[in-house]
């Protein structure tokens, strides 16, 4: 009798696969290898920087770098236009005081009310061609192929004498070298510039010198008042040899660091500069005025 046949099984294990981790330890992994870069970066470029440069970048994100350089309030290649309009006050003598007649008397008193007229007319005199001062100034900077990279370190506002045109050192761009009186290619372009249109002016110029102060502990390599007064020869110079008569200058002189933009904090490059003054022209005296 032959025996049944028993059916053969045969199994198979399926092997299971592991679960995929996944890619979120490379995204980890590259956030903290461009990290150590740019970390590094950083410490190569503080290595390679100047202290002048550090200081610089040290103020620019001091809460102090939020205000304008500019003490008109603008901060740029033009100006805020607010201008001293004080009152007039009349000087006509009293006649006991002076001993005058009565027609001397009336005759003081009409000349002083002329002069009263004049001096409360020439705010706006004086605005209007400082004004026009400032459109040819600006016109003539806007032809430079550098004006746009510069335009930060050129201030023009006005002043009590006058306008201002300040040539202002600015955060790692200093219009003059370290130290020196000789100024940078781009201050000389500058000043050749600036001369053609002040040569048109009926203004005459004063040039000031200014520096900032210097920081406790450090040594300067010059001293300030002559840096300043040195910085403004060079400019004169620079100006007269653009053809700019010398009989325009007025007064070239350095005030060192006792005048600065920023009185609070001394330190600021911005008070480094060079400040060419378009002074107001006096007003004529007309005849039969008494002095």
């Amino acid at each position: 009798m032959t025996k049944p046949t028993q059916p053969i099984i045969i199994k198979k294990v399926k092997k299971a696969a592991h679960a995929h981790h996944g890619g979120a330890w490379k995204i980890a992994y590259a956030d903290f290898v461009t990290a150590m870069m740019a970390f590094f970066l950083l410490m190569w470029l503080i290595s390679m920087t100047t202290q002048e440069q550090k200081d610089g970048l040290a103020e620019y994100f001091a809460p102090t770098t939020a205000l304008s350089p500019s003490t008109s309030g603008a901060g740029g290649i033009l100006m805020g236009t607010a201008l001293d309009k004080s009152g007039n006050k009349s000087s006509a003598p009293r006649d006991a005081a002076m001993g005058t007649t009565g027609q001397e008397d009336g005759t003081r008193r009409t000349n002083s009310g002329r002069a009263s007229d004049r001096e409360a007319n020439r705010p706006a005199a004086d605005l209007q061609a400082q004004l026009s001062a400032a459109a040819s100034i600006r016109q003539a900077l806007q032809s430079m192929p550098e004006f746009a990279e510069l335009s930060r370190n050129i201030v023009i506002e006005p002043s009590k004498e006058g306008l201002n045109v300040s040539l202002v050192d600015e955060y790692g761009r200093p219009m003059f070298r370290e130290g020196s009186v000789q100024p940078y290619e781009r201050t000389r372009l500058v000043l050749e510039a600036l001369a053609p249109a002040l040569r048109q002016l009926p203004n005459r110029l004063s040039v000031t010198g200014h520096t900032a102060a210097a920081r406790p502990g450090s040594v300067r390599d010059v001293e300030p008042w002559s840096l300043t007064s040195g910085r403004a020869l060079a400019v004169r110079e620079i100006l007269s040899g653009a053809g700019l008569p010398n009989d325009h200058f007025v007064s070239v002189v350095g005030r060192a660091d006792t005048e600065p933009v920023f009185p609070d904090n001394p330190y600021l490059p911005p008070n480094r500069r060079v400040t060419i003054t378009l002074l107001n022209a006096e007003p004529p005296l007309p005849p039969n005025v008494l002095r």
